[in-house]
């Protein structure tokens, strides 16, 4: 065992829970460590169920296009916890000796009283935010918002919220007003609040808040707006009408995450110009969202001429859009679409498979090793069921490869393989595959 797996083991160990909002237990290891989230650069803070990290993913491609430093927070990680943390002296991945350094000060200071995972972890991206330049921090929320360990930020430059939906109810409320409070906890007094579109009744739960801090609000439909136009991507705000080239991210859906995107940076104050969007834009990277696998050890065992497609998405927003995408390709050209599919048991698989019912021939599930809250994949087929799909369980993704090899011999095409459900599936799939994030 290295000296990450060993610290990260010791620290899953301080709190019995996995999931416990709170902001106590984070304020006090922050004072412990001298309150190194008053030394962070400019801070962009990014909340919502989805969306998220394809919103961060554009705005860093945009600001390092326009040679900015950038450091940014994400989570999950797909393959090595280091993922979660990107340090903008050069852009890369934190490197193993410096994580343990802040992860090992965090334990120490910590004094093994009790706090969460994502809590001790967050405090040592803090710690590394805070003694590694860089020219903004894109900082992505954890769960919810407003008691989220990263909401110690006082003064944001801005913060987003992404389309909210039905997600970690057990914490976060049982409708979508609930939720929407919780993410627009992290608005901020006299700092510009960037949203999403949204339901109404999420929206005016956001409206409220944004005007009870007195918060400057941009909304998508309102205030700005953008979408596909003519092959190009068109972004319109009170200042004017940018004619830009299409987001390296596929689906529908990411005209709106790269329209907030730049109405974030222009609410920020850092916004580049044309020719700097333009060249992000054409660069974005976010691994695990409609990524084509075209190569690898995983796709050599799919059917001659397969369409291979990988996903974390998990929540039934996402289901829609994905769906919306597969059916999308299957106007474009037609092939029978099968599904693998993992999900933990803290998401909503009817939900989440319901979009895909008359447009997946069968769902194939699996198990995810990776995560203690995984569904069983016989439970799972059940949900499917549920969902209007035909299913069956399966043992590995390579086991389910080789159902779909059987099945796709009657079909008189290749099919379309649609890897789906959990990001930590996502991250075994590329681990397996050879392809980590980079």
């Amino acid at each position: 065992m290295d000296q990450i797996t060993a610290i990260l083991d010791r620290l899953l160990a301080l709190h019995p829970k996995e999931i416990d909002l709170s902001l106590g237990r984070m304020e006090r290891l922050l004072s412990a460590l001298g309150n190194p989230e008053r030394k962070l650069p400019p801070v962009i803070h990014v909340a919502g169920t989805n969306g998220k990290g394809s919103v961060t993913a554009t705005m860093r491609a945009i600001l390092e296009a326009a040679g900015r430093r950038c450091h940014v927070y994400t989570s999950p990680h797909l393959v090595s916890f280091n993922e979660r943390i990107r340090l903008g002296e050069d852009g890369s991945f934190v490197s193993d000796p410096k994580l343990f350094d802040a992860l090992y000060r965090c334990e120490e200071a910590n004094q093994g009283q009790e706090i969460t995972f994502f809590e001790i972890t967050t405090a040592a991206a803090i710690l590394l935010f805070s003694e590694n330049p860089a020219d903004v921090l894109l900082l992505e929320v954890g769960l919810g918002g407003r008691l989220d360990a990263t909401n110690v930020i006082d003064a944001p430059l801005a913060t987003v919220i992404t389309p909210v939906s039905m997600d970690h109810e057990k914490f976060l409320g049982e409708d979508l007003a609930a939720i929407a409070g919780e993410k627009a906890g992290i608005i901020k007094r006299g700092r510009p609040v960037v949203v999403a579109p949204q339901v109404d009744e999420a929206m005016r739960v956001i409206e409220r808040q944004a005007a009870r801090m007195k918060a400057p609000i941009f909304r998508f439909g309102e205030e700005f707006s953008s979408g596909e136009d003519q092959g190009r991507m068109a972004f319109q705000d009170e200042e004017g009408l940018y004619d830009l080239p299409l987001p390296s991210l596929i689906g529908r859906h990411q005209f709106i995450n790269a329209g907030i995107a730049i109405a974030t940076l222009k609410a920020a104050g850092l916004w580049p110009g044309e020719e700097a969007a333009a060249a992000g834009l054409r660069a974005i990277n976010w691994p695990g969202r409609l990524q084509p696998l075209t190569h690898g050890p995983l796709v050599e065992l799919c059917p001659e001429g397969a369409e291979v497609w990988l996903d974390g998405g998990h929540n039934p927003g996402a289901g829609v859009s994905i769906a919306a995408f597969m059916g999308e390709q299957e106007e474009r050209i037609s092939r029978p679409l099968y599904m693998i599919s993992g999900m933990l048991t803290t998401k909503d698989p009817i939900g989440f498979y319901r979009p895909f019912e008359g447009l997946a021939r069968k769902v194939l599930t699996v198990p995810i090793s990776n995560t203690a809250t995984a569904r069983e994949p016989s439970e799972l087929a059940e949900f499917a069921r549920s969902a209007g799909l035909d299913s069956v369980a399966c043992d590995t993704v390579a086991d389910a490869i080789a159902c779909i090899v059987e099945a796709a011999r009657g079909d008189g095409e290749p099919p379309r393989i649609l890897i789906c459900g959990s990001l930590y599936l996502a991250g075994e799939v590329l681990a397996a595959n050879g392809m980590p994030p980079r």
